[in-house]
This record gives structure tokens, C-alpha cells and sequence, in this order.
């Protein structure tokens, strides 16, 4: 599964991003930019960091930072103690009472609802995958677009108050948090990573279609990019 990703564009991806999506609403060029300023060189996003995530809320888009990683379900265990919860950045079972809220019709909750949350996209240059061929140590393989442009990730986000951080550096607090969803690898993928693959946005309608369109119609993007659309690249350095 996909745990690691890159999201740093220069100002030509920024204007071919925007051009190729039609994203609307705000001023995405100079947001992208200030985003861009603070990444390190290689932008690379790994679980539990903060990444740029647009969500749709009061008929707006947004783009915010949220952190990588939801947390899945928890149950008490008998003597009544809720354990943590492990953080989930991938999502394949969206048929789960546990992700529908984030999935539903409405798409969004009102920030005042403890249930604060809905569909997002995620934007990325390019993904990674341990490749399963090689040995100790593992190499990871990075899939991008055929025709070079950026992408989206399918995702979902909310709001959630708890402890984000690790045993030896706590962080309880109200975070923002996401994750995407997954699916079954295609041809260029598979032989990589036989399990899954990140659900790939590819054009401005898919865009539109997850993050305005009702659930059923959205879930139907969770399936592999076409074998053409995407490649092995080299990552960014």
C-alpha cells in the first residue's frame, strides 16, 4: 500500500495542475505557492506529516494542510479501557460502517458537527510502492502520470481530537486529519505491488464527480488508472 508520496511542483506543474483540473474558487496559483515555499526540496509526504488537501466546505473549495493518517475503529477492551487507535492512510473497505460518514451523499459535515468531515482530493506528483522484487533493503518504485501532469488523490477527511503524535512525543489536540482511498493495482503496478494502488483522479471531471457527486456515483471512481496513463518515473531529488 501506498505510504509514502511526493508533492513538490514547480511554477509550470502549478499552472498545468490548475489548467488541466479547473479547479475553482480561490486564488489556487499564489496558494499552491505559499504551500510550495514551506516543503522541503524533495516534498515528500510520509504518514503523519502535513500535506495540502482541498476539501469542499460551505460550497467552497479549500485548500488547507491537513496530516496524513485516520484513525480506523477502536472497542474497549474488557476492563473498559479504549486502547489508541492505529491511523489509517489507506482506505480499501469503503463498504465499512466505520468510513460511509466521510463518504456520504451530503460529502460534508458542518464544522460544528463532531462528525466534521467528507471527501477530499489530495494533490501528488507521484506515489511509491515497495517493490516486492527486490530484497533487504526493499526499493521503492515511484508511479507519475504518462503525460508528466500532477494528480489527485481520491480521499477522505475530518476533524478529530486525540493524541496524533508517538508514546515518546504526544500531541493531544483538535487535528485535521486524511487519508485516500485505495484499489487493485494495474498493469504497470501490479508487478511492483501485487495488493493495491491509490484511486488516481485523472481528469477534471473525476474531480468534480468525488467531490460534489453522491456517494454511490463517487464510489464508482475507486478502480485502477488505465495501464496507459501512468509510469514508473524517477523521484524528485
Amino acid at each position: 500500500m501506498c505510504n509514502l508520496y511526493t508533492m513538490k511542483l514547480s511554477r509550470e506543474e502549478v499552472h498545468c495542475l490548475l489548467e488541466h483540473y479547473k479547479l475553482i474558487g480561490k486564488d489556487w496559483a499564489e496558494l499552491f505557492a505559499q504551500d510550495q515555499a514551506a516543503m522541503n526540496e524533495s516534498g515528500l509526504v510520509y504518514p503523519k506529516y502535513p500535506a495540502p488537501v482541498v476539501t469542499v466546505q460551505d460550497g467552497v473549495e479549500r485548500l488547507e494542510k491537513m496530516r496524513w493518517g485516520m484513525p480506523g475503529p477502536v472497542f474497549p477492551s474488557k476492563d473498559g479501557k479504549v486502547p489508541r487507535p492505529s491511523f489509517i492512510t489507506n482506505i480499501r473497505n469503503t463498504a465499512s460502517s466505520h468510513w460511509k460518514r466521510w463518504l456520504a451523499d451530503t460529502n460534508v459535515a458542518s464544522g460544528a458537527d463532531k462528525h466534521a468531515g467528507g471527501r477530499c482530493i489530495v494533490p501528488a506528483v507521484a506515489f511509491a510502492e515497495p517493490d516486492k522484487t527486490t530484497s533487504k533493503p526493499v526499493v521503492n518504485r515511484w508511479f507519475g502520470r504518462t503525460d508528466g501532469v500532477p494528480f489527485f488523490f481520491a480521499g477522505v477527511w475530518r476533524e478529530w481530537t486525540g493524541d496524533h503524535g508517538t508514546i515518546a512525543k504526544p500531541d493531544v489536540a483538535k487535528h485535521r486529519l486524511y487519508s485516500f482511498l485505495t484499489t487493485e493495482p494495474n498493469g504497470i503496478v501490479q508487478p511492483v505491488h501485487e495488493k493495491a494502488m491509490p484511486v488516481m483522479l485523472l481528469t477534471a471531471d473525476d474531480v468534480k464527480r468525488w467531490l460534489y457527486g453522491g456517494a454511490a456515483d463517487a464510489l464508482e471512481l475507486q478502480k485502477p488508472a488505465p495501464d496507459a496513463a501512468i509510469r514508473i518515473v524517477e523521484p524528485k531529488k
